[in-house]
C-alpha cells in the first residue's frame, strides 16, 4: 500500500531529512586520506543522537552501523570499519535517521583527495541522473518515468545502472511502497500522486552492472571490480512539483526542475 502524506506530515518528514542532509554535509567535509570509515560512522551516530534522532540503519535487519560506507567498487551497504581512505578513492555515504516518528534517507558519493577524470565523470553523471529522475516525480506521471530518465542519462555516458537494488517509498517506515527502479520504459507502474514521498537513488557502475554480495551478507560490489557511485534524495510529490526534503538547513527547500 502506498501511503500519501498530508502537508503537516511532509513538514515533520522535512525535519528528519534536513538533519540527514546537514550531517552528510559535515561528513563530506571530513572525508580525506587517512580518515577511516569507522571515524565517519562514529561522528555520524553522535551527531544524530545529539539532535534527538535515532540512526535508522543501525540494527535494521541486523545491520551493525549508523552509516553505509561503500568504497570504490562497493555499490551499497558497505560496513564502516577501521579502514583508512586513500587518495583517489571514492566513498558512498548513506545515512538514515528517525525523528519524531518519520524517516529521513539520503546518500552522496565523495572523492577522497584528487581522483581520476573518469571517476569524477562517474560521480557527475550519477548525480545528474538523480536530478533528472527527480524532475520526473510529478503528479500524474508513473513511477517508471523516474527510472527511465535515470537509465537514459547513465547509459548515454557509457555507464551501467545497477538493477538488483532500487529506490523506495519512505515515511513512517524506512522502506514503503512503491519500489522505484532506476531503469525501464516510461509510463509504467503506480501513478504518482500528491503526498507520495520517495527515496530516489541511482546506483551506477563504471563497467558492467552485475553485482554480488560479499560474505558479510551486506556489502554489494561490482563483479568486474569497476567503480560505483550512489546518490540519493528523499523527495515529496506536491502540486508545485517535486520537493527535495533532504536539503541542508539554511538553503531553503529545493525543487526538481
Amino acid at each position: 500500500m502506498i501511503v500519501c502524506k498530508s502537508p503537516a506530515e511532509l513538514e515533520r518528514m522535512r525535519a528528519a531529512n534536513v538533519l540527514v542532509a546537514d550531517v552528510l554535509v559535515e561528513l563530506r567535509d571530513m572525508v580525506a586520506p587517512g580518515v577511516t570509515t569507522a571515524d565517519l560512522d562514529g561522528f555520524a551516530e553522535g551527531r544524530v543522537r545529539r539532535a534527538g534522532a535515532v540512526p535508522a540503519f543501525k540494527g535494521y535487519h541486523g545491520f551493525p552501523a549508523t552509516l553505509c560506507t561503500s568504497v570504490n567498487e562497493e555499490v551499497i551497504h558497505g560496513i564502516p570499519a577501521p579502514r583508512a581512505l586513500h587518495e583517489g578513492d571514492i566513498v558512498s555515504i548513506d545515512l538514515g535517521v528517525v525523528l519524531d516518528g518519520f524517516y529521513g534517507d539520503a546518500a552522496i558519493t565523495v572523492p577522497v583527495g584528487r581522483i581520476t577524470d573518469e571517476a569524477a565523470g562517474l560521480l557527475r553523471v550519477t548525480e545528474e541522473a538523480l536530478y533528472l529522475g527527480i524532475e520526473r516525480a510529478r503528479i500524474g506521471g508513473r513511477v517508471s518515468d523516474i527510472g527511465h530518465a535515470v537509465q537514459r542519462h547513465v547509459e548515454a555516458h557509457g555507464f551501467s545502472v545497477v538493477r538488483e537494488f532500487v529506490g523506495h517509498g519512505v515515511g513512517m517506515s524506512l522502506h514503503e511502497e512503491p519500489q522505484v527502479p532506476n531503469y525501464g520504459p516510461a509510463g509504467r507502474g503506480p501513478r504518482l500522486t500528491e503526498g507520495m514521498t520517495l527515496a530516489i537513488e541511482p546506483m551506477v557502475a563504471m563497467g558492467r552492472a552485475a553485482v554480488k554480495v560479499l560474505g558479510d551478507g551486506w556489502t554489494a560490489v561490482t563483479k568486474d571490480h569497476s567503480l560505483a557511485a550512489h546518490f540519493e534524495h528523499t523527495v515529496g510529490i506536491t502540486g508545485a512539483g517535486p520537493v527535495i526534503l533532504t536539503t541542508p538547513s539554511g538553503r531553503g527547500q529545493s525543487t526538481g526542475g
